[in-house]
């Protein structure tokens, strides 16, 4: 934690004790402080300290200021979701401190409170559920309710966030049952979704998000259409590298153009005449790939650059015998 926010924190917490203000007005101050720690932490002490903030505004908050309580943990949660850890402790916090208080955000809090705090749940469900700790469908119902506020009308960014959310989360159900198909088809339905309420230039992040993820989604599904779908996934990649560039994204760069070159290697050089071979495309997929492992190794990202590393081999063992590519599944999916 900077100096700067350390001594933040000790004022915070001294003026917490005085008697000065009444519990629940030192108890919002401590909820607005932690916040500000927590919107541009420098480090992950920040978020240490902000979510100590949080339990000291929770232990002086009167009982019977039920909607404080609950805003004070529905932000803890978020504080907790965002902590850098290799387990699921803090998610499963996270997730206690949400369903603890939504009861009282939706009797007493405004409708997008409520519909921000079930998007957050969402999100830590979505997490653990990756982790074996909950439901991927208990994610998909917090989505689902979150959408009953954030609608494509008032709130369009985050009913996109929604709709990559849902679609990434029906894309994680393992296709072991006669409905995969379908979960597919729904996943690219959702992406589609949520482009027609962003674009380019209002929402570049989500904007790039979505198209990245369309992409994916359209390579990866089973389909008789597949040369159909790639062209239109190397469509999708294009338009998030319009947002994403090494410079200014370099990771979000690294993730889409393995994916592009993931969608290249299997796509032939004369889309008229499949048959005809894809060096080329193969040519142009090392390429990309070459340039992701830099930077994903330099970002200290060894599990990426390990996939892409892989793919590299592979691809020039294919060359060498001349042997037909097989498709690589080192695809980068993004949730918000």
């Amino acid at each position: 934690m900077a100096v700067g926010a350390q001594e933040q924190v000790q004022a915070a917490l001294a003026a917490a004790d005085a008697d000065t203000a009444s519990p629940e007005e030192r108890a919002e101050m401590l909820m607005e402080i932690a916040l500000g720690l927590q919107i541009r932490p420098q480090s992950a002490n920040d978020l240490v300290a902000a979510i100590e903030l949080y339990r000291k505004a929770q232990e002086i908050c009167p009982p019977e200021h039920a909607l404080l309580n609950a805003r004070i943990a529905a932000r803890k949660a978020t504080a907790l979701q965002a902590l850098p850890e290799s387990g699921s402790q803090s998610l499963e916090r996270a997730r206690d401190e949400l369903q603890s208080a939504i009861p009282a955000i939706r009797e007493q809090g405004t409708t997008e409170e409520l519909a921000e705090a079930e998007m957050n749940l969402g999100l830590v469900l979505q997490s653990l559920a990756g982790a074996g700790k909950a439901r991927i469908t208990d994610a998909i119902s917090a989505y689902q309710r979150s959408l009953r506020t954030f609608d494509r009308v008032a709130f369009p960014k985050e009913y996109a966030i929604l709709q990559n959310n849902l679609a990434t989360a029906f894309l994680s159900i393992p296709f072991t049952d006669e409905r995969a198909k379908m979960r597919e088809a729904l996943a690219v339905q959702a992406f589609e979704e949520g482009l027609k309420v962003v674009n380019l230039i209002d929402h570049p992040i989500e904007y790039a998000m979505l198209q990245n993820n369309l992409g994916n989604a359209l390579q990866y599904a089973s389909s008789s259409h597949v040369l159909e779908n790639n062209l239109r996934a190397i469509e999708a990649y294009n338009e998030a590298l319009k947002i994403r560039d090494r410079e200014t994204t370099p990771l979000e760069y690294a993730n889409t153009i393995s994916n592009k070159a993931n969608c290249l290697w299997n796509l032939p050089d004369d889309v008229g005449d499949p048959t005809s071979g894809n060096r080329k495309n193969i040519g142009a997929a090392r390429d990309l790939y070459v340039e992701a492992r830099e930077i994903f190794a330099a970002a200290g990202e060894q599990g990426k650059a390990r996939i892409v590393a892989e793919a590299l081999d592979q691809i020039d063992r294919e060359v060498l015998a001349s042997a037909p590519p097989r498709v690589s599944n080192g695809h980068m999916l993004e949730a918000d």
